[in-house]
């Protein structure tokens, strides 16, 4: 099936790893077959990783942007969601983390980063977008 994507003027995506600009105009483009489309709205710079629910989502994304290179992004993910998992009480965020798991463990990626958006606004919504102190990782052992 077809992907339509509707481009505001300017507007810029991600398509298998290929940064692109829509030009002056609003724009429409179809794609074929199956490709790894992200919009600029959707990415998530390196310095945007300052709470938990965004260190899940970054890993997710990274997967999903660079899929022939996904083992290097999944420990981090399992160490993150694992942090985050940890943290929650509610019900239903543990089974949204529970989704993303399985969507992530098959390579649905990008179902995966969908559900990271609600973890990344339920924790805005609880936490009022104060970031956390737990360390961004990186470099760890």
């Amino acid at each position: 099936m077809p992907l339509k994507l509707s481009l505001k003027p300017g507007e810029k995506f991600v398509l298998n790893g290929a940064v692109v600009q829509n030009g002056d105009r609003r724009g429409t483009l179809v794609l074929q077959n199956k490709a790894s489309v992200l919009r600029e709205k959707d990415i998530m710079q390196q310095d945007e990783v300052t709470t938990p629910a965004r260190r899940v989502y970054f890993p997710v994304m990274m997967m999903y942007l660079d899929e022939a290179g996904a083992d290097r992004y999944y420990d981090e993910f399992v160490r993150r969601l694992t942090e985050f998992m940890g943290a929650v009480r509610n019900p239903a965020v543990l089974a949204e983390c529970i989704s993303i798991s399985k969507h992530t463990m098959t390579r649905e990626y990008y179902k995966a980063l969908m559900l990271c958006r609600k973890l990344i606004d339920y924790e805005d919504e609880v936490l009022g977008n104060v970031p956390s102190s737990l360390p961004t990782g990186g470099a760890e052992s």
